[in-house]
């Protein structure tokens, strides 16, 4: 069988650090054909260091070369390069958000519809071994329906000063949509993706516009500084659940920390590290398991999953419409923020 021809759009850190890497230890099944960037000089430089044979400047020149394109540019463009390579008959990996709005995930749904191509996110915490274990045991029905979540991506002092990570105008916020949709959406899809009913949410960028504060990860501008690098929020869902988040770049906490946690009917699950806690037989029972199935490496079985979902093997685990409902509540969010009022759908 013909191998998966890849090309790889937007070539610089995700690029060259994950995506680029994780393909390569499946040459059996894909191979990558062609790089592309904006920057003529950095994609001949990831061409050169992966030896992929052609490099680009524009992506619609790309698509002569390949099956499928794995889209790492900065949010902005993520729609119009989704729609275009769909068009173009081109399966697609798209990196977290989906889009910068929920309008233009639903283009991109709209585009996936007509083209019969594969449109699938990279939200990657999904296929963490915790998650695959947290899934299993909800849909074996282990802790009944949950019906609270509790989600913190929390980082110490660690805003991201590379790239265009603290650019409004490309990235579409800070905090919330860079590193906290990651938790946001896999909380949604370990409920079920209950149909959210209202949000409210505060989003500050009070702590990295301070001088003279340490940041972790590189220098950056604090006088500019115009994202959100704290947010939470409250959403509660038709099915009467509700979940309570909270995310940042720049907590005052004694160390960084991921954690989502679930409460059911007949018990609860942590994540990071994984547990699962139980009253039953006239005892409370914390169960850690001794060992997890799956993937190390979730960018290797994110990358597995989107090969076979394009080889019509299997199915990819994130469904467009489940990043779009993640992209419309971060919308909410913001926009609960912006005016004080909850939103309501």
């Amino acid at each position: 069988m013909r191998k998966l021809r890849i090309g790889i759009i937007g070539a610089g850190g995700i690029a060259q650090s994950r995506h680029i890497p994780a393909f390569l230890k499946f040459s059996d099944n894909a191979t990558i054909t062609a790089v592309c960037d904006l920057n003529e000089e950095t994609a001949k430089r990831a061409a050169d260091q992966f030896g992929i044979q052609k490099s680009f400047t524009n992506y619609k020149d790309l698509f002569r070369e390949t099956d499928a394109v794995v889209i790492c540019t900065p949010n902005k463009f993520h729609s119009e390069i989704t729609v275009a390579a769909l068009e173009a008959g081109q399966h697609v990996l798209c990196e977290k958000p989906m889009a910068m709005s929920s309008q233009e995930c639903e283009e991109m749904a709209e585009a996936r519809d007509r083209s019969g191509k594969v449109l699938a996110i990279a939200y990657h915490y999904r296929f963490m071994k915790e998650a695959q274990a947290a899934k299993k045991l909800i849909l074996a029905n282990e802790i009944g329906q949950p019906f609270v979540a509790r989600a913190r991506a929390m980082r110490r002092r660690k805003v991201p000063g590379w790239g265009v990570f603290t650019n409004k105008e490309l990235q579409g916020g800070g905090s919330l949509i860079d590193y906290g949709c990651h938790l946001l959406d896999l909380s949604l899809w370990l409920m079920g993706n209950p149909k959210e009913t209202e949000v409210i949410g505060s989003a500050y960028n009070t702590l990295s516009k301070m001088p003279d504060q340490i940041n972790q990860w590189g220098s950056f501008e604090h006088k500019t500084f115009n994202v959100d690098d704290h947010v939470t929020a409250y959403i509660k869902f038709a099915n009467g659940a509700s979940l309570l988040f909270e995310t940042s770049w720049s907590a005052n906490i004694e160390s960084d920390e991921e954690s989502v946690s679930l409460s059911g009917e007949y018990g609860g699950i942590d994540l990071f590290p994984f547990r699962m806690n139980q009253s039953k037989h006239g005892m409370l029972l914390n169960t850690q398991p001794e060992w997890l199935p799956g993937e190390d490496d979730y960018a290797l079985a994110q990358t597995q999953n989107f090969i076979n979902t394009c080889l019509g093997r299997e199915e990819f685990m994130v469904k467009a419409e489940e990043a779009l409902q993640t992209t419309r509540i971060i919308d909410a969010i913001y926009k609960s923020s912006e005016t004080g009022e909850r939103e309501q759908f």
